[in-house]
């Protein structure tokens, strides 16, 4: 039996026993003798500790204080910094300062709405550190999706830029901000702003205070330990109401889960280079930019840039072979971007890569042409692996640092040690191995998995209600006969682009409110580069064309609501949606006319007619 197996088979059988001894990597105030609570599902319970202890100052406790921590590189701006653990010890502490001075206390929450700069990444740290509850929202997103979560988490303090920096364009952040507060019922009672000097901002009179001020000003603090169980973050990630769910991770779970899975899927240890190529906004951010990699000891790259574009196809390979990097991060999209403007690697033929060991995608699913591609353009372990928000870290993956080499193209791997998953079809019955049907996971979740949503106990009790004993994910999927795991999308409509989850009934939303709409349905269209892009189909008030002028309207509408990266590729007129005889949309019907699939009709339709039609608008 492989060493993979061993532990999968001892997380199975005695779970309490497993995650308690992997708790023990971490430094605690008081260790906890309980390992898991099955009244409060709560794992840790009488357990005590401090998040940014574990990440920053035990390193340089323990002589590691001069090993760079974070290196920041910003193609987009031309510049590049690295802080040492005892730098970050330092920045992080100050920030800890400004925030207290500021009026936070443990408990309190901090939306952090900025770019991809190290400043972001002290004040993360800088929460944890005194016991306040971060909420980091992407710099991307629009107004009115800041305001919702304004109002939900209503933060004391709202820690933000004067500008984020996109290829060939400054997005201005104060606007946005200021736009968020007048339409959140909750009013922040400071706003602290880091002036970028690619574009300056005027601070608000009462309620605005410069960071750099602030910072300057500052003592710093020490670290407050909290419970096991208190949370550390709430990030908001996409429901199929269009309503956005604040994911809640605690302390002691998420240290204890993140610190394993850095040796024993990722393979990386003190002292290694690692790069997730994402966004703090994102869980991947979260996890695998900030907590995960320092909590390990290791050196983390916070990259402020693209694949692609800044300056060209070649920027991953360089800061790869610049910083030595052992294991790398990305999601498929960047791959695929990077093959379109390298279609032979000649980029990759170009740079030094004989410190990278594994390339690890996630996001969205890797599709067997693109890995077999950057496989054989790289020569080194190409790894897909599946997790989501709710869940915080890998739940399937092929556990490299467990030397785990099969990779099965089409899956993403074996479960992971702890979680234990199920297929099941819609009347709750076990199906056969190669079987599609609902992908479960057996309770309890491991730790690191979220155990609540902010305000919102009723549809976090959701996701266990249809099969019960097990976490609903969402997706569909498969495991065959030797344990591989099949993703094959989503059940209910988020889509995934580029790696972000959106919401389609948020986008219809929208569209509906179109003063020429009549009803519409979005669906998410095969991309080859984005893995799925948003398609409206539209039905238009009677006399009303479908012209330029709608397309427009509607476009500006969703990039006004939810941001740029939900702009639909398409929008499409046509006479009727196609519904069943109890007014459901058929949007499976509509995602196979689009992505060319063969066409089942349903027993339910009400007109098949619509179907030549809709193929007819789509040609």
């Amino acid at each position: 039996m492989s060493r993979a197996e061993a532990l999968r088979e001892e997380a199975g059988a005695t779970p309490e026993q497993f995650w308690h001894k992997a708790a023990q990597a971490l430094q605690w105030e008081r260790l906890p003798e309980t390992a898991y609570d099955p009244e409060n599902d709560a794992w840790f319970p009488d357990g005590r500790l401090n998040t940014c202890f574990n990440a920053v100052d035990r390193h340089v406790a323990e002589g590691r204080g001069e090993q760079a921590a974070l290196i920041y590189e910003s193609p987009v701006t031309g510049s590049s910094a690295q802080f040492s653990y005892s730098e970050l010890l330092d920045r992080v502490s100050r920030t800890a300062g400004m925030l207290a001075e500021a009026g936070v206390e443990k408990g309190d929450r901090v939306v952090i709405y900025m770019p991809m700069v190290p400043e972001a990444v002290f004040a993360m740290l800088a929460c944890a550190r005194i016991g306040a509850v971060h909420s980091v929202v992407f710099g991307g997103f629009a107004a009115p999706e800041l305001a919702k979560r304004i109002d939900d988490c209503r933060p004391v303090v709202v820690l933000s830029a004067s500008c984020g920096i996109e290829p060939g364009r400054t997005i201005a952040y104060k606007p946005l901000l200021d736009q968020a507060i007048a339409l959140s019922a909750h009013k922040p009672a400071r706003s602290i702003i880091l002036q970028r000097e690619q574009l300056r901002c005027d601070l608000s009179e009462g309620r605005d205070i410069d960071w750099e001020t602030a910072y300057a000003a500052a003592s710093p603090v020490g670290c407050t330990p909290v419970a096991a169980t208190d949370p550390l973050y709430i990030l908001y990630t996409s429901g199929t109401t269009g309503t956005p769910k604040g994911v809640v991770r605690d302390n002691g779970g998420h240290a204890t889960a993140l610190r394993w899975s850095m040796e024993h899927i990722y393979g990386v240890s003190a002292g290694d280079v690692y790069w997730a190529a994402s966004d703090i906004g994102w869980v991947v951010g979260h996890s695998y930019i900030v907590y995960g990699p320092l909590l390990a000891g290791c050196t983390t790259i916070l990259f402020e840039g693209k694949p692609v574009g800044t300056p060209d196809a070649g920027v991953f390979w360089r800061l790869a072979e610049k910083h030595r990097v052992k294991v790398l991060f990305t999601a498929p999209t960047a791959i695929r971007a990077i093959r379109r403007a390298d279609p032979d690697g000649e980029f990759i033929d170009e740079s030094d890569l004989s410190s990278l060991q594994a390339l690890f995608l996630a996001g969205e699913r890797a599709d067997p042409d693109t890995l077999l591609w950057i496989a054989e353009k790289l020569g080194k372990p190409v790894i897909d692996h599946w997790w989501q928000t709710e869940i915080g870290w890998p739940a399937v993956a092929t556990c490299f640092g467990l030397g785990e080499t099969e990779v099965r193209v089409g899956s993403a791997g074996r479960a992971v040690p702890g979680f234990r998953f199920r297929v099941k079809d819609d009347a709750g019955d076990a199906v056969a191995p190669g079987t599609v049907g609902n992908l479960l996971i057996e309770q309890p979740l491991p730790p690191g998995a979220f155990r609540s949503l902010w305000n919102n106990p009723e549809r976090y009790a959701a996701g266990f209600v249809d099969f019960p004993g097990h976490y609903t994910s969402g997706d569909a999927g498969m495991i065959d006969d030797d344990g591989f795991i099949h993703i094959m999308g989503r059940t209910d409509d988020i889509i995934n682009v580029a790696g972000h989850r959106l919401s389609t009934g948020q986008m219809e939303e929208i569209v509906a409110n179109h003063e020429h709409v009549v009803e519409c349905a979005v669906v998410g269209a095969s991309d080859e580069l984005k893995g799925e892009m948003p398609v409206a189909f539209v039905v238009t008030r009677s006399g009303v064309d479908g012209g330029q002028d709608v397309v427009q309207g509607i476009v500006t509408m969703i990039r006004e609501g939810i941001g740029p990266i939900a702009t639909p590729r398409t929008v499409l007129f046509v006479d009727s949606l196609p519904k069943t005889r109890s007014g459901k949309v058929l949007r499976n019907l509509l995602r196979s006319i689009l992505n060319g699939d063969e066409i089942v009709v349903p027993q339910t339709i009400e007109d098949a007619s619509v179907i030549e039609k809709l193929l007819a608008a789509v040609e």
